[in-house]
């Protein structure tokens, strides 16, 4: 069975792989990629992604620093860091043998 925290697991997976991927960015540019590349099917809403930000960066996993936008704004920034790239390959090999399990039981139910 799933462990139930399997939604946060899964919004760890999709931060840190933008947070690979694309570059250190900003809580609303995290969710705003995730939302795009998704074509929309996917939102995060700001009650869950920043208590997940902050417990990815208690855990290791990313970094933040606080920057002065173009805007002159003051935005937090979040980077991957090593501890996050390796926590990141458990997370996709997790995700990759949950989904093969959901999809052997829809191909053989």
């Amino acid at each position: 069975m799933a462990k139930k925290d399997s939604l946060q697991t899964t919004l760890d997976l999709l931060v840190l792989t933008v947070l690979d991927r694309r570059g250190p960015l900003h809580g609303y540019g995290i969710a705003l990629h995730i939302e795009q590349i998704s074509d929309e099917a996917l939102r995060v809403e700001e009650g869950s992604l920043y208590p997940a930000l902050h417990r990815m960066e208690e855990a290791g996993w990313i970094h933040a620093q606080w920057v002065t936008t173009e805007n002159k704004r003051r935005a937090r920034v979040y980077e991957i860091t090593a501890q996050g790239r390796k926590q990141l390959g458990d997370e996709r090999e997790r995700w990759t043998n949950l989904a093969s399990a959901v999809a052997k039981v829809l191909k053989y139910a």
